[in-house]
């Protein structure tokens, strides 16, 4: 399919979904339901961490983290005793239980001390590099305090392969411009053309459809490929796209 017409495709898919009655099944709900920027970028992260497997499940989920977290997740990050911390270890989700919760608000609590915040910890000197090396970078920062093993494969590592889906799904969240009421734009020194593509089933199937990718696997290499086809079509705002290939998927199929 030509640029153009593809290029069309997509735009009038985006149009069609990017709407707030898109994400009320949405996990991004989680975070938008908060006014601040620090209570949403840390409840964001911890349900785009647990953004696997059924949606109504991740969402129900992510609820029962802000009840555990006294709906107020930035205040519990920074000031939780070892006994509040302690009502994390009833919580499961899938692979995630207690133990990766505890670590979670530790390790979030640490970027905030002793690296400036969320986002200013996939920053290298204040500048972002490359997104793979940005993702690594937090990844070593998140778990610079004593950490149990088995919670290390909750956050992606590029490097090894991974296609990174939660993380990169997380930044467009807090990345891409409040402009749709979808995505919520809560962060300026990451911009919209940095992002990388959050891809999973959905968005590879449909890309693979339409030709934006070639690479059979779901990995890093895809994420990068496809990413860079997307630029193509918009090189300030790429991600954009991955609602619309993303909607295309779960809603059966492509606009003719």
């Amino acid at each position: 399919m030509k640029n153009a017409r593809l290029k069309d495709l997509l735009n009038e898919a985006y149009d069609r979904y990017a709407r707030p009655e898109f994400i009320a099944s949405d996990p991004i709900h989680i975070p938008r339901g908060f006014s601040t920027r620090a209570d949403a970028e840390v409840i964001g992260f911890l349900t785009a961490t647990i953004a696997w497997g059924q949606r109504v499940t991740i969402i129900n989920n992510a609820k029962k983290l802000v009840q555990l977290m006294d709906e107020a997740p930035n205040d519990f990050v920074l000031h939780a005793t070892g006994q509040d911390l302690g009502r994390l270890d009833r919580f499961v989700h899938r692979t995630f239980n207690g133990i990766d919760a505890r670590q979670f608000v530790l390790g979030i609590r640490h970027l905030y001390v002793h690296h400036g915040g969320l986002e200013e910890a996939f920053l290298e000197n204040g500048k972002l590099g490359d997104m793979g090396s940005a993702i690594e970078l937090f990844k070593s920062r998140f778990f610079e305090p004593e950490h149990q093993t088995r919670t290390r494969k909750h956050v992606a590592d590029p490097s090894k392969g991974s296609n990174a889906k939660r993380i990169n799904m997380y930044l467009r969240w807090m990345v891409r411009p409040n402009d749709r009421g979808v995505d919520l734009g809560l962060w300026k020194r990451i911009k919209p053309a940095d992002l990388m593509v959050p891809l999973d089933v959905h968005t590879g199937r449909v890309a693979r459809e339409l030709g934006l990718l070639k690479r059979k696997q779901d990995d890093w290499k895809s994420v990068v490929e496809l990413t860079e086809q997307l630029r193509k079509l918009d090189p300030k705002d790429p991600v954009k796209y991955d609602i619309a290939l993303f909607a295309l998927g779960v809603n059966g199929g492509l606009i003719r």
